[in-house]
């Protein structure tokens, strides 16, 4: 460690309850896992059919979205509608509660797309320094 690392400041004590971080640690799991991102960015656009979003979504097996979506209806933030036709149709649509989630979500990934070039020339950077070692 170098000298001007050595005097690091303390944080003062955040009084919280342990299990409202697991609460929220729970929450946010969900809302930054990958599938579900996808998931509710497909759904910005309004209801859609599983099989919809499975083509939409590459690289996603049955079996994940399936998961992806029973954990995001489980939260609130989808909603399952089967019409009893033959074969019965299912639609999926996102909550007012999803809908709010979709903003912040639809933001990072702005952000993300606009900060791309920067990302790859740090991550290029990182790689050259540390190969040299």
């Amino acid at each position: 460690m170098r000298p001007e690392h050595i005097n690091v400041p303390a944080l003062p004590p955040n009084p919280h309850a342990s299990g409202d971080c697991r609460a929220v640690a729970s929450v946010l799991a969900r809302v930054g896992d990958k599938w579900s991102v996808f998931v509710i960015m497909q759904l910005i656009g309004g209801p859609q059919r599983f099989n919809e979003l499975k083509r939409v979504i590459g690289g996603i097996s049955q079996r994940m979205l399936t998961l992806t979506l029973r954990g995001l209806e489980r939260d609130g933030l989808v909603t399952r509608t089967v019409f009893p036709t033959i074969p019965p149709r299912v639609d999926y649509e996102l909550t007012d509660l999803g809908r709010g989630l979709a903003e912040p979500v639809k933001a990072l990934g702005q952000w993300a797309f606009a900060h791309l070039p920067e990302i790859e020339g740090a991550r290029t950077s990182f790689d050259a320094r540390n190969d040299k070692r």
